[in-house]
């Protein structure tokens, strides 16, 4: 028998033996059973709910390489400087396919479209300008030594292979890609018309993918032809540059020509300083 109101159970009365069921068995401890009201329209719990607060969760899988963390998840993250020394805070630059890299190439190639930067501006990466500039020092490096080693032998003389080579480009395309865009980086930030320093690194690394072919071609022994061809390569680099930067530099006021131009003539200077150091042969 039900009774003391909703939800309280005293004990059940006895009652005659029904056949076939079985007997009731009166309790006389008279045992009270108290449930407590829950609101069961509020499904799941909340974390401050039931047994299992916010702070008893279980634990997450000691090998965290299904638990990766994603944004808003509890995980500690580390800020400032200390992030810059960690790979997650790279990873976002290398997250490009092969499809991604030959585009941006073909546009490197194509320099009056001057649509790159808008092209790379959600998802500006450094893993082509790496790859270029890697390609660069050991193309300069295998190319300059194949034809002076031709040149030497075509004239019957002794050749030595010169490791300066490699160390020469290394520091030149590294260093190029490195140093220019952070002091562009620097200038425009004055000017107030800052831009994204990976954008830049991006932007100068793909810059550097015409003097591959350029490179490549500067075995014809013609000194007329390896001008023509340092040249070519030489202003090419600097038009994609320069237009591609031309619209961002504008909103700097009556001084952006003066910024293009220097950005134009330093990248013709590159070429220059290639066509006479890797494109000429002395014997």
């Amino acid at each position: 028998m039900m009774s003391g109101g909703v939800g309280k159970y005293t004990h059940i009365d006895n009652q005659p033996q029904v056949s076939g069921s079985v007997p009731a068995v009166s309790d006389p401890g008279h045992v009270t059973v108290q449930f407590t009201d829950s609101n069961l329209q509020t499904f799941p719990p909340s974390g401050s709910q039931g047994k299992i607060s916010g702070g008893s969760r279980p634990p997450r899988d000691a090998d965290d390489t299904f638990s990766k963390p994603i944004s808003g998840s509890d995980e500690p993250q580390q800020g400032g400087w200390f992030r810059t020394f960690t790979i997650a805070a790279y990873k976002p630059y290398f997250d490009v396919d092969t499809t991604d890299v030959l585009e941006r190439i073909k546009d490197s190639l194509f320099p009056f479209r001057g649509t790159f930067t808008e092209k790379t501006a959600n998802n500006p990466d450094l893993y082509g300008p790496f790859w270029i500039c890697t390609t660069l020092i050991f193309v300069a490096a295998s190319i300059g030594t194949f034809v002076t080693y031709i040149a030497h032998k075509l004239q019957k003389k002794e050749w030595n292979y010169d490791i300066n080579l490699v160390t020469w480009s290394a520091g030149v395309f590294y260093g190029y890609v490195l140093l220019v865009p952070l002091a562009l980086y620097v200038i425009l930030k004055y000017f107030s018309a800052p831009s994204g320093l990976v954008q830049l690194f991006c932007l100068y690394g793909y810059s550097l993918f015409v003097f591959i072919p350029a490179l490549c071609l500067s075995v014809v022994p013609l000194e007329i032809f390896r001008w023509v061809i340092a040249g070519v390569a030489g202003f090419m680099s600097a038009t994609f540059v320069a237009l591609n930067l031309r619209a961002h530099i504008m909103s700097a006021g009556e001084r952006w020509f003066l910024i293009v131009a220097g950005i134009f003539l330093l990248q013709l200077a590159l070429s220059v300083v290639l066509k006479l150091y890797l494109f000429t042969v002395t014997v």
